[in-house]
């Protein structure tokens, strides 16, 4: 993040749908973008509502035609630069949408960012990331600050 870069998750394809979220490196957190990405999309760590807004997802895509989300959908798939500035990638592709999620942290800016990239395939993939495209600033910052409290300990 520092100086002029995009974010891996920006790498394969020009978003539909794409934010970052960043926030300051809480002192004594670890600088490694992976275990960032590890604690953030943890079903242990994330706020409660997120789980619930996510099961609810698994229970209801179904009825679109899009299928359940498998539990591997949030690994680090990469992992680009060094111990105090690095990008982890994580990497979902589907029939509806493609899905790039960047988690990156800067020690010397004290920064970590979460970028996210969304390409949208078909009319189900639209009516699914409606409610998804309101909801997303405000469920990323959340996980994104739950993962900092966890990590700042």
């Amino acid at each position: 993040m520092t100086g002029t870069r995009w974010s891996l998750a920006l790498r394969d394809f020009p978003p539909d749908y794409a934010d970052t979220t960043i926030i300051r490196l809480p002192a004594g957190a670890p600088t490694d973008p992976r275990a960032w990405a590890d604690a953030t999309f943890s079903l242990r760590t994330m706020p409660g509502w997120v789980r619930a807004a996510l099961g609810l997802r698994q229970l209801l895509v179904p009825l679109l035609g899009v299928p359940r989300a498998p539990r591997s959908t949030f690994a680090v798939d990469e992992v680009a630069g060094d111990a105090s500035c690095g990008e982890a990638l994580i990497v979902a592709d589907d029939r509806h949408l493609d899905f790039r999620c960047g988690v990156a942290v800067d020690a010397h800016a004290g920064l970590v960012a979460v970028t996210t990239n969304v390409r949208l395939h078909n009319r189900r993939g639209r009516l699914y990331f409606l409610p998804v495209r309101a909801l997303h600033p405000v469920v990323v910052r959340s996980m994104l600050n739950r993962a900092a409290h966890v990590l700042a300990r």
